[in-house]
């Protein structure tokens, strides 16, 4: 299987590793500490208790495995925050004006941070798609399952 690269916004970058550092050092010990306690209070057979803890065993080495391969194919590309964009990009702010009246800001960030509901979307998205390359001023169409959005760039930043 091949790996495709992993656009991260520095902020993003930084906190997958935090919570990577956090799984390995802190979690993975707490983890072993609750599996050894069930083992030794009601053995290995017919014990709730641990079998709850070695399913957190493996929730937390999934992630472990998933962040791994994220920050392995990261790509944070510079977002030059100190002049002003005049086009979208990775890394954008944007400030859109929907056709219905509606005012709504988008920060434009990789799929591994997208978080739609606090208005960050993916470069891979739809939206995040249509509006890159475009600038303030520009009305953008986009094809979405629920038909053809109209987006009026009113700010980049």
């Amino acid at each position: 299987m091949t790996s495709r690269e992993v656009y991260l916004t520095p902020e993003g970058l930084k906190q997958l590793q935090s919570e990577l550092d956090h799984l390995r050092n802190v979690r993975r010990k707490e983890v072993a500490a609750r599996i050894h306690a069930a083992s030794e209070t009601g053995g290995t057979v017919d014990n709730a208790e641990y079998d709850e803890a070695k399913n957190e065993q493996a929730f937390t080495e999934g992630r472990v495995r998933e962040l791994e391969n994220l920050l392995s194919n990261a790509v944070a590309p510079s977002s030059g925050r100190k002049k002003a964009k005049s086009s979208v990009e990775f890394g954008s702010s944007i400030s859109v004006l929907t056709a219905t009246g509606d005012k709504r800001v988008y920060k434009l960030v990789g799929r591994a941070e997208a978080a739609p509901l606090q208005g960050k979307i993916s470069n891979e998205s739809p939206v995040g798609r249509a509006l890159v390359g475009h600038k303030v001023g520009d009305i953008v169409e986009v094809e979405t399952p629920a038909g053809v959005m109209e987006l009026t760039i009113t700010k980049i930043g």
